[in-house]
């Protein structure tokens, strides 16, 4: 029971940290277009360009953006731009691998 808490509790901070702004510059960082951030993280282009431009999407969505580009090293904190993290990358759970992964939009 203690590890479902401590699950919620840290896809909850990954939730407020991970912003559409950081979407957008983490894209960037990596060279990476909408699409290919599509193809990543097995989330739409339409979901996508809808967090960026600060709509409403599921927090299964948010989730998956963030876990993907967290795979790929960068770190996330509120007011800063993504940073690359010491020794991080690939250390992300993978979404896919969710019950409600289904529901990405």
């Amino acid at each position: 029971m203690a590890s479902q808490a401590m699950k919620i509790t840290l896809e909850r901070i990954a939730l407020f940290q991970f912003t559409p702004a950081h979407c957008a510059q983490a894209r960037a960082m990596l060279g990476w277009s909408v699409e290919e951030l599509s193809r990543e993280s097995r989330v739409s282009v339409q979901a996508i360009q809808r967090f960026e431009a600060r709509q409403e999407v599921l927090d299964v969505t948010r989730l998956a953006l963030a876990y993907r580009l967290e795979a790929e090293g960068l770190v996330f904190f509120p007011g800063f731009a993504p940073g690359r993290g010491m020794n991080v990358k690939g250390s992300t759970p993978n979404p896919v691998g969710r019950a409600d992964f289904a529901m990405v939009e």
